[in-house]
């Protein structure tokens, strides 16, 4: 099994974004310039805004958007006066980003890398990471969340987006119980030739321990959480919860 499976991942997502996926495509001129106005909302996950409350004052706020390439929430910071740069490993994403901050004339530093290295910043770089749902395609999540807290200013916030594994253990239909926890492809040959096969990229599910645990073991004080469902689908159906996103707090 291929370990180099996040160069994998980076190139299945500029795939999916070719194939139109709905993360990849940048929000409308419209959509900044009312932005621009205030009226705006971001995700961290499938449907729920980001409470507004759970950010502070954005003009002039250095900003990261950790795996957050697609030309979605970036450009929302920036209409609202803030310097951002945004990190993702997909080139395609990052394009996107690129032709946003064209077409709407605002300056934006791209950064293409492997967010399971050490981030390429400086510490207490950033007041806000923004880190929208993404790590379900690495394996191991404790090292990201102790990068985040380094490259964070004191009292920088963290807003994370997190899947809680329920969609791995569903058949496509989401009918049936058809697999077990933990999902890792990498220790698993015949899920590592099932996720090959039906184009998934090699994704993982995460523990409430690892994503939360983690942030906590790192340093990071909770001060928020949400849950959210897919949007769509019979378990969206059924309102029962697959993500949910955290605010923390470097103190």
């Amino acid at each position: 099994m291929d370990k180099k499976y996040t160069e994998m991942n980076a190139k299945t997502i500029d795939k999916w974004v070719d194939e139109g996926w709905m993360w990849g495509k940048p929000i409308s001129h419209e959509i900044f310039e009312k932005a621009k106005n205030n009226e705006w909302c971001v995700v961290l996950t499938p449907t729920k805004p980001v409470p507004k409350e759970w950010f502070f004052e954005m003009r002039n706020a250095e900003i990261l958007g950790l795996a957050c390439g697609g030309g979605q929430q970036i450009p929302i910071f920036s209409a609202l006066g803030a310097k951002c740069t945004v990190l993702d490993y997909s080139e395609k994403q990052l394009l996107s980003e690129k032709e946003v901050a064209k077409r709407e004339n605002y300056e934006i530093k791209t950064v293409r890398a492997d967010m399971t290295k050490p981030l390429p910043f400086g510490d207490e770089s950033f007041d806000v990471i923004f880190h929208p749902v993404s790590n379900c395609y690495v394996e191991d999540v404790l090292p990201i969340w102790k990068e985040c807290y380094r490259v964070l200013k004191k009292g920088g916030i963290l807003l994370a987006g997190l899947d809680n594994g329920v969609n791995y253990i569903f058949n496509d239909e989401e009918t049936m119980v058809t697999r077990k926890l933990p999902f890792n492809p990498l220790k698993d040959e015949h899920l590592y030739k099932e996720s090959i096969k039906n184009d998934w990229g090699i994704q993982f599910s995460h523990t409430i321990e690892e994503q939360i645990g983690g942030q906590l073991q790192a340093g990071f004080v909770l001060t928020d959480i949400f849950q959210d469902t897919n949007g769509s689908g019979r378990l969206h159906e059924f309102n029962i919860p697959t993500f949910y996103a955290t605010r923390s707090i470097k103190m």
